[in-house]
This record gives structure tokens, sequence and C-alpha cells, in this order.
């Protein structure tokens, strides 16, 4: 204790003030005071340990002022400087004091990089090598835009100013710990319009080539710098569409889609943002994926169709119709009046089903009958009795003699008239067809023949089995 109280006295007898700048740094070595500087070293290094602070201090105070170079190899004196005042700063309250430490704090970082520019200090392993100096320097600058930046909140324009000195000097050599900070830097400075998009890619180049370099060359710490490195691109999330291209993008989104390749939901938001983030499509990986889920996608769409088919027999019905599955179709129907309990969609069925029956089938009795069924299921509509007047109409040539024929014609456009008087909507389609098979009503002298008149009520032959009031044109 009374070493320490010696050193403390001495420490307070010299100036107070620690000096600016040196245009040299000298050594304990060889030096007159050589063993108050290296007593006062090991002091201060030992209460750093302890977080003794005040005892620090003020023997890192003498060594400082004594040999700022320490031994000349190393640079503990301007480094551990800063250390004292980050933590003086960090307890300051008053504004003018952590303005001073401040500034010690920037003028110590100079003072180390100085020295090794002067070769005050010459670090063992350094010897002539210029390059090791620089990259030295690099390290110093890197500590330094770090405190910046958690710390001292210095301008980030500055900031980042320091950061790339540090890696330019120090290159693969450079810390892991300016990844994380410089990324968050260059977001909120690219957002606010204050830095450019080449300026963030060669910035982010730069330190994605330091961290692959050390991942694979480093044995002891190259790990370290592979998880900081993915750790701190995440902070660049918010401006990477605005930044990256494919390149950048695709190995991420590979190992999202190898991790579960048999996910289609997976395969399906990969290959989205793929095409997002402007990937050209003959690109391997994304054609393997389009070809995949476009496979996928085929197979799916055929399997929900082919679900909603079975729910929905009149849709499947209606698809069979359409490829000429005529007996197909009517099947479908059936399954679909089975199961139907809605009025109006039953009589739908049902008119579908007697229009094939009719039309494509050529069943008159039976798509006659299956009419009749849509109309009682749906009292009021017109136009299963338009449908059998069609029928009838159609048919008439078939219907034996001109007479016959003819009879044919009175009932179709009975049908008709029954249709328009019970369904409006069906009016005027109806009078068209009246309009149009006038002119083959029975001739009263063809009547007259047989000994019928108009109104006389007759029979119509054929498969149609209607009776009739005669009527002629």
């Amino acid at each position: 204790m009374d070493k320490i109280r010696n050193l403390t006295f001495l420490a307070l007898a010299m100036i107070l003030a620690v000096p600016s700048s040196f245009a040299q740094f000298k050594s304990w070595i060889g030096d007159a005071r050589e063993d108050d500087a290296s007593n006062a070293h090991s002091i201060y290094r030992q209460a750093l340990k302890a977080e003794d602070w005040d005892i620090a201090f003020d023997n890192w105070k003498v060594a400082y002022d004594l040999a700022p170079a320490a031994d000349g190899k190393r640079d503990y004196h301007f480094i551990d400087g800063v250390k004292i005042y980050i933590h003086k700063f960090k307890n300051e309250t008053d504004a003018a004091k952590k303005d001073e430490y401040k500034q010690n704090i920037d003028r110590l970082y100079s003072e180390a990089i100085q020295a090794y520019d002067n070769r005050d200090i010459k670090p063992t392993k350094c010897g002539d090598n210029a390059e090791c100096y620089e990259k030295k320097k690099g390290y110093v600058l890197g500590r330094k835009g770090f405190d910046m930046y958690y710390t001292l909140q210095a301008p980030y324009t500055k900031n980042l100013e320091v950061f790339i000195k540090s890696m330019d000097l120090a290159g693969n050599d450079s810390e892991y710990i300016v990844f994380d900070p410089v990324c968050a830097m260059l977001t909120y400075q690219f957002e606010k319009g204050k830095i450019t998009k080449d300026e963030v890619l060669t910035i982010y180049n730069k330190m994605e080539s330091i961290a692959k370099w050390n991942l694979e060359n480093n044995s002891k710490l190259g790990q370290y710098y592979d998880q900081a490195w993915k750790a701190a691109k995440a902070k660049l999330a918010p401006i990477e569409p605005d930044i990256f291209d494919c390149e950048y993008f695709k190995p991420k989104y590979k190992k999202t889609y190898e991790e579960n390749p048999d996910d289609y939901e997976t395969l399906k938001n990969v290959l989205g943002l793929l095409k997002k983030r402007g990937c050209d499509p003959s690109d391997p990986f994304v054609s393997e994926l389009d070809v995949k889920w476009k496979k996928y996608a085929a197979e799916e769409n055929a399997k929900r169709q082919a679900e909603f088919e079975a729910n929905n027999p009149s849709v499947a019905a209606k698809k069979l119709y359409d490829s000429g599955d005529y007996k197909g179709a009517i099947a479908k129907y059936d399954e679909a009046i089975e199961q139907e309990t809605d009025p109006d969609k039953l009589a739908s069925y049902l008119f579908s089903k007697a229009s094939i029956q009719f039309r494509k089938l050529k069943q008159y009795s039976t798509a006659r009958n299956t009419a009749y069924k849509a109309a009682k299921a749906k009292p009021g509509w017109g136009r299963p009795y338009m449908l059998i007047g069609d029928m009838y109409g159609s048919s008439a040539r078939s219907c034996g003699d001109d007479w016959n024929q003819r009879l044919a014609i009175i009932a179709a456009i009975d049908k008709y008239k029954y249709a328009r008087s019970v369904d409006a909507e069906v009016s005027e389609e109806a009078s068209a067809r009246i309009s149009k098979y006038r002119a083959s009503l029975p001739d009263v002298a063809d009547g007259h023949m047989r000994g019928k008149n108009k109104g006389d009520v007759v029979k119509v032959g054929c498969w149609i089995g209607e009776t009739v009031k005669v009527v002629f044109k």
C-alpha cells in the first residue's frame, strides 16, 4: 500500500493535464525512471482487472506520463487509458466533464495510431513488416469505432468513416465486433438517404469477405466470425430488397427450401420470393422449383377439382356434357337431384337432364317426364313447357301422315301458350315460336275432309299421345 500511495503522490506531483499530442512517444526502456514507470504499469493493470478504478487511474497516469509507449512493444498505455476514460464517461453526469473525457478518449486513440506510425511501438511480431503496423492501426480504429457507436453516440457518418478505415487497414484481421454496428448504421443511413446503394454494397462486400476468409482460415475464431456476420446481416433486413440482387437472396432461400423440400407451402413461398427478387427464370434453382411447383399445382388442382365435383355433381355433369359424355352427364345430374333440397336448384337440374335426354339422346318420352318433374318442382316456371313444345315441334314430321304431323304442331303451340300464361319471362320467346309454327297448322279443307271442325277434340298420334282442340290456319 505504501508503494501505491507513493506512486499516487508522484502522479499528483506531475503535470495534471494529459498532453494533447506528442511528436514522439517514449518508452521506459533505458529511462532514468524506468522502475517507476514499470511499477505504475503493473499496479494499474492489476487494479483494472479488479475494477478498482481510482487506483487504476492514478497509476495509469504515472505510467502514461513517464512512458506513453510502455516498453515500446505494446499500446497498453493508450488503450488502457481509453478503458479508464470510458468508465469515467459512463459514470459522469456533468456534461462538461463528459465532453472532456470524450476528447481524451479520441486523443488517446489518435496517439496510439501515431505511435505505430512513428514506430515508437514496435510489436515483436511486426519487426519491419509495414503491413503488420497497418493492421495494428486498423485494430485500434476498430475499437475506436466500437466505442463511438456503443458509448460515445458519435454521428453515424463519422463513425462509419472510422470503421471503414479500420477494415481497409486491418483487412481480414478486422475484429468481428465491427460487423453488427456497421450493419445497423448502414441500414439507418440508407433509409435516411444519407448513403447510396453502391456505398452499402461496397461496405457489405468488404465485411462479407472478412467473415468468409476467417471462417475458412481462422481455426481459432472462424466460427465466431461466422456467427457474428450472420447476426449482423439480419440488421440489413429492412433494406435488403432495395440493395441486393437475386444472388444475395438465393443461398438463404435455398437453405430454407432444402430444410423441408417436401413441404409445398415452403416451395410456393420460396419460389415466390425468388421471383420477387428478380431471379432469372432460367436459373437452374429457380427452374427446378418452378417445374416442381407446376407439377404439384396441377396434381393438387386436379385433386381439389375431383373433390369439388364429388361434392357438387352438377358441376361434374356440366363438365361431362361439354366433353360430349351425355349419359355420364345425366348420371351426375341424377346424383345432384338425389342430394338437392333447394326447389329452384332441383328444378334446374331436372330441366338440364330433360334437355340432354331430348336434344342429345332423342329420348322424347323420357325427356317429357323429366321436364314435367322440373315444372312440378318449380311452379310458375315456363321453361319446362317451352322444352316440351320444342319436343313436339321437332318431332312432328315423324308423327305419321300430314294430318297427324299438323296435330303435333297444335300440341306444340298449346305448350308454348301455356308456358306464356304462367311465366312472363318466356312470353316473348313463346310468342315467337307460336308465330313460327302457325303456318304449319292444319288446313280447313283437310279438316273437313276428315269431318273435323274447329274446336273438335282429337288425339295426337305417335309418341306424343296428347289430346288437342283442332285449330286451323
